[in-house]
């Protein structure tokens, strides 16, 4: 559990969040010497066990590296270079890590790279405390639904978006921009080893399907489906029709099936912080800013955030230096706009209108033209090759 805390206790940093930002953040700040705590409500079971995403992006991978939190991907993590798209058009791979800056993705659990986050926090004797409710920031004073208190000279809020950094920053006037993509997924997390060797991208009439490799034995897909669904009236059986459908099967070959172990439903949404911080409150990971999933973008912008922001924290702490936490929006949103950017071009080219009419035909038409164009334009793939790893 790491060491305990008194309430009242005052430290460096109070982290809330003991996800990638919250994690990758601490183990900085312990690197450079700095005191801090992190309060996650849930329990470490479920912090441990939350499969989410699994590509890391070659940035990423380098700050992992660089600060000696690697030591899992260098065991168990795996490139991946290529990726595949398939429609009434045929199906084509491109290899990625030949175009752009000649970039790969690690695919690795993010549940994996959770573990060994915080067994090396805790390794390096850094303080978290599972279960604690954070009922309001103020200022730099953390309080807990049980009454307790937690004080820093900072709060670093990496609690999601929908957590109470967020809300705090809110309540002092910063400005969201944000877009609903009007697309929901039912992500589905199946105990099967994965039946293509890339990432597959399938377009269809009937939406859009995909699948993304996890381990050896579990792979993740995704189907589109209408807003509203309710995950529970997918049935197994539904699941992997839908997935012989829209990944044509019966024209490119059966896939490798295996009992269902999740499904959730996630509506494609975006936004952004114009303003992710001020005084002495700050936000990295999806506090900050949340990205649709369709680019694989969420857990690289929140690493790179917790690099950036520990970077600013340290110089204020140990230097007296504000200037890294003035420049930290200016050093993070252009990249963090460029992942968007891309991320909605993703959305559009796997999307197109599942409807029969004259304007549904029209859009399903342009889809494909820029299908067609990544499949034939060298141009085109090498933008697609560097925004795809890129961060």
């Amino acid at each position: 559990m790491g060491k305990r805390f008194d309430s009242g206790a005052r430290t460096g940093v109070v982290i809330v969040g003991a996800g990638p930002a919250g994690l990758v953040l601490g183990n900085l700040l312990l690197d450079q010497g700095i005191d801090c705590v992190i309060l996650e409500r849930r329990g470490r079971e479920a912090v441990e066990g939350r499969a989410r995403a699994g590509f890391l992006a070659a940035h990423s991978v380098r700050v992992l590296a660089r600060h000696g939190l690697d030591s899992g991907l260098l065991t168990k993590g795996r490139t991946h270079r290529t990726c595949l798209f398939r429609s009434e058009q045929g199906e084509f791979t491109l290899d990625y890590g030949e175009l752009g800056r000649g970039e790969v993705h690690t695919v690795y659990p993010q549940q994996e790279l959770v573990r060994d986050l915080l067994a090396e926090y805790l390794r390096r004797g850094g303080e978290i405390r599972f279960g604690a409710e954070v009922e309001e920031i103020s200022e730099a004073r953390v309080r807990m639904r049980d009454g307790s208190e937690v004080t820093g000279r900072y709060v670093a809020g990496c609690d999601g978006h929908r957590g109470v950094g967020r809300a705090a920053l809110a309540a002092l006037g910063t400005r969201t921009a944000r877009r609903d993509h009007g697309v929901s997924w039912l992500a589905v997390l199946v105990a099967a080893p994965p039946s293509l060797a890339a990432v597959g991208y399938a377009l269809h009439a009937r939406g859009f399907a995909g699948h993304m490799a996890r381990t050896a034995t579990v792979t993740r897909y995704y189907l589109q489906c209408p807003r509203g669904t309710d995950a529970a009236d997918w049935s197994e059986d539904r699941i992997w029709t839908e997935l012989e459908i829209r990944l044509r099967t019966a024209e490119f070959g059966p896939l490798k099936d295996g009992p269902v172990l999740e499904t959730a439903v996630v509506d494609l949404r975006s936004d952004v912080l114009d303003r992710p911080g001020t005084g002495r409150l700050w936000l990295a990971g999806d506090a900050a800013g949340l990205i649709s999933p369709s680019a694989a973008k969420g857990a690289n912008l929140a690493v790179l955030q917790a690099e950036r922001l520990a970077e600013a924290f340290a110089r204020v702490l140990t230097r007296d230096d504000d200037s890294g936490l003035a420049r930290y929006a200016a050093d993070c949103l252009p990249r963090v706009w460029r992942a968007h950017e891309f991320s909605h071009w993703m959305s559009t080219l796997l999307h197109g209108p599942t409807a029969e009419d004259a304007e549904a035909r029209y859009g399903r038409a342009l889809q494909y033209a820029r299908l067609d164009s990544l499949r034939t334009s060298r141009t085109h793939q090498d933008f697609f090759a560097e925004n795809y790893t890129g961060i």
